[in-house]
């Protein structure tokens, strides 16, 4: 039986709640913009290195994922996990890795791209939100000493997520950051609607739900893990990058690694492919519907017809699965490919990324 642990219902907040954090000028929900607007921008990290400059435009490898059939779901999983059912699928290529800073790079030197997070938020978008403040940026995870009980936090969100002004795929944690020595890094900071513009160039497609979860599955069946039933860190061995430690102030890195990790650093599932488990959020094309897995078709489904908004923001909501290198035992155990996740289509974070496939 799977095992169950405390899990938040949303793991990052969206675009919008956060811009509304700004307007109302809480002065804990600030701090991290304030810092984040007050750290001076050295343009000598941006000169010497320009992540354009080093795109890869070599092709990404694909694996084939063969038609077939599954127990898609989990009975003891939170109640948007329930029921089992089974669903048939047909056959995809699926790129091996989530998409990476060099492969992105690619696709903004082609096409001009402009994030949403580089983008200056439109204020139609956000009427609640002073148009002094609204200026692009994402959300960035911060380390920090706090309790997981969101009775105990001083701000609407979790203390540990800050807006930070200018942060974006090419400056993951502000404008003093770069991607030097990042380029095989998965991209982050990416938003849907980034993801979707870019599989569209690929000549790709966002995975369905139920697509991204039969190949993370591997062929397996009746297993906990992508990898099958062995827990992380038994008997010394590692499968993903994951947080361990105390939630959120101590990653311990024994997994190898604290924040992003490369891609292809574990080894890959039985279908041939890497870190379907943690590193990053992947992006799914379909619209979330908590309720949706009860009357799922059997046959290739691609999720309900319309996103379910977000509570008390009223944006619909896209799904994203894999869970990221912040998933914890003790606090967001997604990392198991029965976990979903979801957020409006404008809102990246430092731990959301991607990766496409193809029909065959």
């Amino acid at each position: 039986m799977a095992q169950t642990s405390p899990t938040p219902t949303k793991t990052t907040p969206s675009r919008v709640s956060w811009l509304k954090v700004l307007a109302y000028g809480s002065f804990v929900g600030l701090f991290g913009v304030i810092i984040a607007v007050s750290l001076p921008v050295h343009l000598s990290y941006w000169f010497t290195f320009h992540p354009l400059n080093h795109a890869d435009t070599t092709s990404p490898e694909m694996v084939s994922i063969p038609a077939g059939t599954f127990q898609m779901g989990s009975n003891s999983g939170a109640p948007d996990e329930q029921p089992i059912h089974e669903v048939s699928l047909r056959g995809f290529k699926m790129d091996t890795t989530e998409v990476t800073n060099g492969q992105y790079a690619a696709f903004v030197k082609a096409t001009g791209y402009i994030t949403v997070a580089e983008r200056q938020p439109d204020s139609s978008k956000y009427p609640d939100a002073d148009p002094k403040l609204l200026r692009p940026g994402s959300a960035v995870f911060f380390p920090v000493e706090c309790s997981t009980d969101a009775g105990t936090w001083e701000t609407l969100h979790p203390p540990w997520w800050q807006y930070a002004i200018g942060a974006n795929w090419k400056q993951p944690t502000g404008p003093k950051s770069n991607l030097k020595g990042r380029m095989n890094h998965p991209v982050v900071h990416i938003a849907w609607e980034d993801a979707n513009a870019y599989a569209k160039w690929a000549g790709k497609r966002l995975p369905t739900e139920a697509e991204w979860e039969y190949a993370a599955r591997g062929g397996l069946k009746d297993q906990e893990y992508c990898w099958g039933s062995g827990k992380q860190g038994d008997d010394g061995k590692w499968h993903a990058n994951t947080f361990q430690g105390d939630f959120p102030h101590n990653d311990t890195g024994a997994d190898g690694f604290v924040g992003v990790a490369p891609v292809k650093q574990y080894a890959p599932n039985g279908y041939g492919l890497f870190d379907m488990s943690g590193n990053v959020w992947e992006w799914c094309a379909d619209w979330y519907g908590s309720g949706y897995y009860s009357d799922s078709p059997k046959e290739n489904p691609t999720g309900p017809k319309f996103g379910e908004p977000e509570p008390g923001q009223g944006q619909p909501q896209r799904v994203r699965r894999g869970g990221s290198y912040l998933c914890a035992d003790s606090y967001c155990r997604r990392y198991i490919p029965n976990a979903r996740d979801k957020n409006p289509e404008d809102s990246g974070a430092s731990h959301t990324g991607f990766r496409c496939v193809k029909d065959e």
